[in-house]
């Protein structure tokens, strides 16, 4: 299926949408602020060692010192097999002093330091590589049945005394010249960190994972995607020597978006995203949706609302459900949704129309990239299926629980309101030219503003050559503000 993917960059704050048949499937939002360090490669220096919790501290140069157990030393070994062997306690094995390559398995939390392993691994396109390991292994999403032929394949590709592989999910239908180059690209890339950890002293970063943009190339893109549609000059530069480098035939797909309008009014990206924050979803035939995500599973109730179509009551109920699979799939991928979802469809007397309705959303939901497995319809008329969660849901990651309503709604984040004010601006300032802009918003809206977002807002004002004003209303909530023009 042909697509699309649109980049909205900011300082910020970087957007990402995949359309698929003109329609949006998938928002991914990265904020400067708020991205962690899990991934990152750090040259560390061993501060204390604790053998009677067979542990560690090391210091990669954050606030606080990272821990290490002896679990996560290599070679791989799970806890029971490192407790029955006696001759490899952390104490034979590290020392106060000593430099050691580590990752970031967990970020800080609250007053803990980190999480980390000396198990480096790094991920491809297609590949995780493990320079210390000798395992050749395959996801746990391709079918039993064709992991031993995939294993094969790759074992006969891998140099073993190079380090070992984990095939990812996306690589089954991938070619062997395709494997090779993801190959180079990880032993080039472990080649750097190598060198780095020579020539750096400890708490120096080695490694860090792919930013947004570069992961959208590397997981997103594919021989039917259309076109890459970025709003940076400076990021399309990026993009391009990036692909140039480990994707070539993509570097030609990659354009720069031009004109007053963003990149995202192009598909009305925000208007999907302001709908995806709500409960109720509008099917086209008069019927809806309700969606409420609760912290066990998903609920997904079908209503027929306002169609009554056809004369048939049945067929009314059966186009109705059909129209709702469909909106149901792209809702998933487009809010993030994930663990269970139970989806109470109306219900059907035919067994024909459940099996129907059934394969209409096995068959769109195959076209998500993230794993999902769908079940039967249970005798009270229940259809189950699982979604494997990747990251925080659309909503998690915009909203936050409402303290006016303790928790039975949500509100945006005042840093997702300060976007929006800073985007709304911007255009504005594209269409009109005033003195000045004044922003009367909630005071935790002006707070951010003042405080961590400073630098944005004062960036912004130079940009725009036009200064912009703050006024702080008790009255008014946090989603909801005022840009005067003066």
């Amino acid at each position: 299926m042909q697509h699309e993917i649109l980049i909205n960059w900011s300082p910020q704050e970087t957007r990402v949408a995949l359309i698929e048949q003109g329609a949006v499937q998938e928002v991914i939002i990265e904020r400067a602020l708020e991205r962690g360090l899990v991934g990152n490669v750090y040259l560390g220096k061993v501060t204390r060692v604790l053998p009677g919790m067979q542990s560690a501290f090391v210091d990669i140069g954050l606030e606080r010192a990272g821990f290490l157990h002896v679990a996560d030393l290599s070679p791989r070994m799970t806890k029971e097999e490192v407790d029955a062997n006696p001759t490899l306690p952390i104490e034979r094995q590290l020392h106060e002093g000593q430099r050691l390559v580590v990752q970031v398995l967990k970020d800080p939390l609250g007053t803990k330091g980190a999480r980390l392993t000396a198990q480096v691994s790094i991920a491809g396109r297609f590949l995780v590589y493990l320079p210390k390991e000798k395992h050749i292994g395959v996801s746990q999403k391709i079918p039993p049945q064709q992991r031993e032929m995939l294993r094969d394949r790759l074992a006969a590709l891998a140099d073993p005394e190079a380090g070992g592989f984990i095939l990812r999910t996306n690589a089954e239908d991938a070619s062997d010249d395709e494997w090779r180059q993801d190959m180079q690209y990880l032993y080039r890339t472990w080649a750097q960190v190598q060198s780095a950890a020579l020539s750096q002293g400890p708490g120096q970063l080695l490694y860090a994972d792919l930013n947004l943009l570069q992961r959208v190339l590397r997981d997103l893109t594919t021989e039917e995607t259309q076109r890459v549609l970025v709003d940076s000059q400076e990021q399309l530069s990026l993009l391009k020597k990036f692909a140039l480098d480990y994707m070539p035939s993509l570097a030609n797909k990659i354009e720069l978006h031009t004109g007053e309008r963003t990149v995202f009014d192009l598909y009305d990206v925000d208007g999907e995203i302001k709908k995806a924050l709500q409960r109720r979803v509008d099917l086209k035939s008069g019927g809806y949706l309700i969606i409420d995500q609760t912290e066990a599973l998903i609920s997904i109730d079908v209503n027929t609302g306002g169609y009554v179509g056809s004369r048939n009551f049945d067929e009314t109920i059966f186009k109705t459900n059909l129209e709702a699979a469909l909106a149901i799939a792209r809702q998933l991928r487009l809010r993030n949704l994930g663990g269970i979802v139970v989806i109470d469809f109306i219900d059907m007397a035919s067994v024909a129309h459940r099996d129907a309705t059934r394969e209409a959303l096995s068959r769109q939901l195959g076209k998500d990239r993230v794993k999902t497995q769908i079940g039967a319809f249970s005798p009270l008329g229940l259809l189950e299926l699982t979604r494997k969660r990747d990251r925080e849901s659309l909503a998690q990651s915009l909203s936050e629980t409402c303290e006016a309503c303790g928790g039975r709604g949500m509100l945006k984040t005042p840093r997702t309101v300060c976007y929006d004010i800073l985007r709304e601006i911007l255009t504005e300032a594209r269409s009109f030219n005033p003195q000045e802009f004044r922003v009367i918003a909630h005071p935790r809206v002006i707070e951010m503003f003042l405080d961590e977002e400073r630098s944005h807002l004062a960036g912004l004002s130079a940009f725009i050559g036009k200064p912009i004003s703050l006024h702080a209303d008790q009255v008014v909530s946090v989603e909801h503000y005022d840009i005067v023009l003066r």
